[in-house]
């Protein structure tokens, strides 16, 4: 029974030296060189070819390597039935939380202001806003949402949650469904995007919710590029609506060199960094799954393929 690492945008060499390291009798391949399609039981995917997965007649698992499971469900060729795995790791979780936290402190203790006026030799002391006077808005609550509204807590800030069905965070108030969208949305000095990438969730910053927001509103967005209207965005600074952005995804990756977010001075890019996959913190968890496959149990991390997450 064959793992398949099925990640072309991927160097696979960290990959496989760890995943070995767990078991080194696992017939672990490569694509393209994939042997037998029938041997393959389990696939480890990013951004796979669309079709690809339909060409393994006894497969049994698909894992994503990452916490997203976008790239893998917008293939409209997946094989049905088979189970989409995702990989939750503590480390990911805790990076992903240090940099909202990091945007988050940076926009309040006016970081952006400075560095502009070091570039003009100004000298300006600013007095900071304090965190209990700042409210912050995480859309989002599953296990980066959740743990990112838990630090900004713990640093002080007033936090809310939203996402589409009812979650309750410590110390943090609770917003649910469309229904509440904009009463959050009214009260979230900085909005913070960690939302899975859903059809529902596609464009959810547009030029509607991002006018719901309080003026002078800062936005971070460490979720998945295709959440955000770029045009209302750039429309929302250039007006005076919203003070600033942090934005590490983008609907292009790279981000082209013509676009214009790279010059705006009310935005901060950061390339796709916020959180990164270790191979060595997560082979565990797929050898695991592989075992399980192999042996008829249910996977871990296993997704709901209704609501996409």
């Amino acid at each position: 029974m064959t793992m398949l690492f099925l990640a072309p945008e991927l160097k696979g060499d960290s990959w496989i030296k760890h995943i070995r390291s767990q078991d080194a009798g696992i017939d672990l391949r490569v694509w393209p060189e994939v042997g037998r399609a029938e041997d393959v039981v389990f696939a480890l995917c990013w951004q796979h070819p669309p079709g690809e997965l339909k060409k393994y007649p006894n497969l049994k698992c698909i894992g994503s390597l990452g916490f997203g499971v976008d790239h893998i469900l917008r293939d409209p060729d997946l094989p049905p039935g088979v189970p989409v795995t995702r990989l939750v790791d503590p480390g990911m979780i805790a990076a992903m939380s240090e940099y909202v936290l990091a945007a988050v402190l940076s926009h309040t203790r006016q970081f952006d202001l400075y560095r502009q006026d070091q570039a003009q030799k100004k000298w300006t002391a600013r007095i900071p806003k304090r965190p209990q006077d700042v409210r912050v808005g995480v859309m989002g609550l599953g296990h980066l949402g959740a743990d990112a509204a838990l630090k900004l807590r713990a640093a002080g800030f007033a936090v809310a949650g939203w996402s589409r069905t009812a979650k309750q965070v410590e110390g943090a108030r609770s917003f649910a469904g469309d229904s509440d969208l904009d009463l959050f949305l009214a009260q979230a000095d900085i909005l913070v995007c960690l939302l899975p990438l859903t059809p529902a969730t596609r464009g959810i910053l547009n030029r509607r919710t991002l006018a719901a927001l309080p003026k002078g509103a800062y936005l971070v967005n460490a979720a998945r590029g295709e959440h955000l209207v770029e045009e209302d965005l750039l429309a929302a600074l250039d007006s005076g609506h919203l003070s600033g952005a942090c934005l590490d995804v983008f609907r292009t990756e790279p981000l082209p060199e013509a676009h214009p977010f790279w010059s705006h001075p009310g935005i901060v890019l950061t390339p796709h960094s916020a959180s990164h996959t270790y191979p060595a913190a997560v082979a565990p968890q797929i050898v695991e799954n592989y075992r399980r496959v192999r042996s008829g149990q249910a996977p871990l991390n296993r997704i709901d393929m209704d609501k996409g997450y």
